[in-house]
Formats: C-alpha cells, structure tokens, sequence
C-alpha cells in the first residue's frame, strides 16, 4: 500500500508540474512572450514570388509560427504590394525570382501584383521568371519579368479563355425539389443554373462581354512587353500554335526554354557570385516577418477589409457579417483619431438586408470623414450595393463589378419528401400565410405575387443607392442594372466607378481628401489571436480538403454549389451568378 501511495503522489506531482508548465508556455505564447528574433535580410538577397501561392485580402496568420524556425505567415495582397516597393528601394535585395507555374490569384489581384512589379523594375533591378508548366494566368503576371523561361520539356498554356457554369436544373428535376424562383433584372443569372440546362441569350451576351474584356487585357498587356501585335497573339491561340516550350520561345512568348539550374546560374551571373556559392534566395513570409513594411507615422487611416459573402448578424473569418461590420465601421466613424476610412471590398454578395445595413453604416461615416472603396477581384451585386455611397471608387479594369439586381429561392421540397423518402406533412394554422414560404409545400398564386413583390421593392431600392450614389437619375442606372455583370473597364465609362488604381491608390486618395500629409494605416478586422485561431476554425480537421480528395474536384463543386442553393433560399439575395469557372 506503502509503494502504491508513494507512485500516486509522484504521478500527481508530474502532472501538476506538467499543467503549470503548459499553461505558461500558453500564456507565454497568446501574450507574445516568447520572442523571436526578426530574420535578417543578408546582402543580394533575392526575393521569391511563387504566384501559386494564393494572396489574401489580409494576412494569414499561422497559429503555430511561434514554436517553427520559419515564417509562415502568408502575407495578404496589399502586403504583397507593399513588401515588392519595400524591395525597390531595399540596399540588401538585388532582385526578384517570380516562380510562374499556376496562380493562385484571380485578375484584379493579378494585376495589382504586376503593376508592383512594373514599378520595381524602374530601380534597374532584375526580374526573372521560370516556370515547368506555365498557366496563362501565371504568364499574364510573370511576362512582366526583364526575361521569362519555360523547362525545355514544359509548356506554356496559350489557348484563350473559356468559362464554365454549372447547371443543376436535372438534378433538382431528379430529386423531385422544385426551386421557386422570383428575380429582379434580365440579365440577373445567379438562379439561371437552376431552372434552365443552358445559358440564356442574356447571359450569354454579359459573359461574352465581359470575358472578351479580361481576354484583351491580356493581350493588350502582352503585346507591349513581348513587343508583338495583339492579332498575331490572337493568331497563335486560335491556331493551336503552342503546343510546346520550344514553340512559345520561337513565337517570342518567351525568352527562352531553360532548365531551373539554368536560370539559377544567370542569377548567380547577375550577383556576380561564384558558381558554387549559394543564393540568398528570401520567401515573401520571411521577408515580411524581417520588418520590410515600416510603421508609419502620423494620423490614421482606417482600412477596413469586407471579403466574402456577405451575410445576415454575425459571422466568423471569411465572411461579412452586418453586425460585425456595422460595428467595425461605426468605431471607425466615431474615433476621433481615424480621419478617413478606405473600405476594401472583394464580394459577390449575399444577403440584400445585410447589403443595406453595411451601406447605412458607411452612408453614415461618409458625413463625419472621407469614406473611399477599392473593389478587388470582385465587388459585384451586394458587394457593389455596400460601397456604391462612397466618395470615390476604385477599381481595376479586370475588376468584375455591376450585377446590380436581386432573387429569392423558396425550394418546393414536397415531392422529394413524398415520393423521395415517404415523408408527408400536416398541421394547423391560424392565418392563411402563416406558414407561407414553407420547403414542404408549393407557393399559391397570392403568395407567389407577394414574394415578387417584395424582390422588386428591394431591386427599387437597390437602384435608388446606386443612383443617390453615383448622382445620376434612377433610369439611367435601371439601364446599366438588370443585373448584368461588367468589368472595371466598363464600369469606368458607365459611372459605375470613379477612378483605376489598387489599394495604395485608394489609400493615398483618402489621405489626400483629409488632408494628411503623413499618416499611418491601421487595419480591420484586427488580427485574431492564438486561441481564436486554434478555437475559431470551421474545420480544425479538414474534412472539406479530405472530402474533395475522396469525391474529386468535380464532384466537390457540386457539392458546393448545392450548399448554395440552400444558403440562398434565406431571404431576397444581392448575389453574382453561381461560381463560374475561366480557363
């Protein structure tokens, strides 16, 4: 009994000593405790942009950074623009190494980033790029560089674009689920994959407008760095002409077919190293984690970051909920110390109430201080309804914007259940609508008028702060609306948007409205902490990554897009066409 006593109180010691040394190593670690040094920047360093890799809007963060020897915080997009001035004028980095495979990026992001690099390459130091399989997307940022390279047996895509919808109307009909559908605007397609099999004429005619403005972009953009017309770029795509490395080098898309090792040895050259020597080659998480972004001094700027769909009271990381964002910029309006507000918007939409209560917020603001929009890849629909009061807008001509229109989706599930699964309904009410909008029963005549009617009301509404904000007369707007989708290009000549120009744009122009000469950016929402982190993800397990790897990608989308179906059927919806697919 004697030992058995003398073991117990020996594991209950360890294991208190355990639990106070792991709640200290915690508490060190949310309390920023445990410092790290800063990685330095060695001379001719050279910074690495693997555009596989996907920019966010802000930051990510990794929980765990804090016990690696690496940095493995991605910076978010307007980072990446900061860090790639940051190098222009950094003594320590000769140059930049652009690994061009795929891009993890859509167009306006694209283009932000190679606007940064057009700008860095006014310093007189070097860009190169690389690439095994080159993605038109990847080429479009990478043809930037003072020499671009494929892998003697790689390939550079240049095939044009093409878009994908995916349509789940004989998927609905084979369940037996009837999608009850009311929408405001002609060209309004987001319920478009629900009741038809195809493209409408209407939709047709948007996307070909719009996908044909982001196919000239890239040409445009092309023919004046390869020093080619745009007709004979055109040419080789429509011709099938490059179907290998050697192709794209003999039809100058790039400089030459070259091994990795290869263009590491010019790279070596261009330092003015030895062979043998190693290059400082540095990661953009490095080198955002050595201080590359200075603080600024002076007054402040609130940039506040609304990215995803945006939905109805609270919400987590990914999406814009109205509270938190009415509460975000209510603080902003109302601090005394923030003297203009740049609100960054990449959205296709989501709820058309949320919609509304995020305009009041910023329509509010918009009296006390100056209130600027930069859209990103995407500030279409609802994305478009919240910024459209803003003193000035910003965007990018491959910008997708407009989608000025709404719908509501009331499922008729009734068949499904009955015929389906043998599941029927019946109850007691104590008013003719009292369980009007009901999944387990078709809409009748009065309530099917009275759900349109409430869409057009909305849409009215829509309409009238676009026109209260843009300061045109509401029929012109209703004739640019209807729901049509249109790129920045575009909306710049229809008054859909001020100004061209990123979020450094944007930012400037705020400081230049309030007056500041020198001023600093603090951002929102703010970074979150460790505990939030590990606590506050939706899928600590990952079974969204290990669903698709089991169903496939395919699969995956329509998986995705069936979500969608029932995120929508809450409320009228200020939203984009479903997820579409340019390749």
């Amino acid at each position: 009994m004697r030992n058995f006593f003398k073991i117990f109180f020996a594991c209950l010691l360890a294991l208190v000593i355990f639990t106070i040394l792991a709640f200290f190593f915690f508490v060190a670690a949310l309390g920023g405790l445990t410092s790290k040094d800063k990685p330095m920047v060695a001379s001719h360093s050279v910074l690495v942009l693997d555009l596989s890799q996907h920019f966010a809007e802000q930051v990510q963060r990794d929980p765990f950074n804090f016990v690696s020897s690496e940095d493995r915080d991605v910076p978010g997009l307007y980072d990446m623009v900061r860090l790639i001035r940051s190098a222009k004028t950094d003594k320590n980095i000769s140059g930049i190494y652009i690994l061009a495979n795929g891009n993890g990026n859509s167009y306006a992001a694209s283009e932000e980033l190679r606007n940064a690099l057009a700008d860095f390459k006014t310093s007189n130091k070097f860009i190169l790029a690389h690439g095994d399989i080159m993605s038109q997307s990847a080429y479009g940022v990478a043809n930037i560089a003072d020499k671009i390279y494929v892998s003697p047996m790689g390939f550079l895509e240049w095939s044009g674009y093409s878009v994908e919808y995916l349509f789940l109307k004989g998927t609905l009909e084979k369940l037996d689920i009837e999608p009850q559908i009311f929408y405001a605007g002609k060209f309004k397609s987001a319920t478009e994959p629900l009741r038809s099999d195809k493209m409408t004429e209407a939709n047709k005619l948007q996307t070909t407008v719009w996908l044909n403005d982001l196919y000239s972009d890239l040409l445009l953009k092309t023919a004046a760095v390869r020093n080619m017309d745009t007709a004979t770029l055109h040419q080789l795509a429509n011709e099938g002409k490059i179907q290998t490395a050697k192709d794209a080098a003999d039809n100058k898309l790039v400089d030459g077919v070259r091994y990795d090792d290869e263009v590491k040895d010019e790279i070596k050259a261009k330092l003015g190293i030895d062979k043998y020597e190693k290059i400082n080659f540095i990661t953009v998480s490095t080198y955002l984690a050595s201080g590359a972004i200075q603080s600024a001094k002076g007054e402040k700027i609130a940039l506040i970051y609304a990215e995803g769909d945006i939905v109805d009271g609270r919400s987590d990381q990914g999406t814009i909920g109205s509270e938190n964002y009415r509460t975000l910029i209510r603080k902003a309006r109302l601090d005394k110390t923030i003297k203009a507000i740049v609100f960054r918007i990449n959205s296709g939409g989501g709820s058309s109430l949320a919609s509304e209560n995020i305009w009041r917020e910023l329509s509010l603001a918009k009296k006390e201080k100056p209130v600027v929009v930069s859209f990103g890849d995407v500030a279409a629909s609802g994305g478009y309804y919240i910024g459209c009061g803003a003193d000035s807008i910003f965007a990018l001509p491959t910008t997708i914007t407009g989608s000025i229109g709404v719908f509501g989706i009331i499922p008729n599930m009734e068949g499904f259940f009955k015929n389906k699964a043998g599941i029927t309904f019946d109850g007691v009410k104590t008013g003719q609508y009292a369980d009007a909008g009901a999944f387990y029963r078709p809409l009748n005549d009065n309530e099917k008028k009275m759900m349109q009617a409430s869409v057009d009301l909305i849409y009215a509404q829509f309409k009238q702060r676009v026109a209260e904000g843009r300061k045109r007369d509401t029929a012109y707007i209703d004739s640019i609306a209807q729901g049509r989708v249109w790129t920045g290009k575009r909306a710049i000549e229809l008054g859909l948007v001020d100004r061209f120009g990123g979020l450094q744009d944007a930012v400037q122009c705020a400081a230049r409205m309030a007056g500041l000469k020198e001023y600093k950016v603090s951002e929102f929402p703010e970074p979150r902490n460790l505990m939030d982190e590990i606590l506050g993800k939706k899928d600590p397990m990952n079974y969204a990554g290990k669903m698709k790897q089991e169903i496939g990608e395919d699969n995956y989308a329509i998986y995705q897009e069936l979500k969608r179906v029932k995120e929508m059927s809450n409320g009228v919806q200020a939203r984009l066409p479903f997820r579409f697919v340019i390749r």
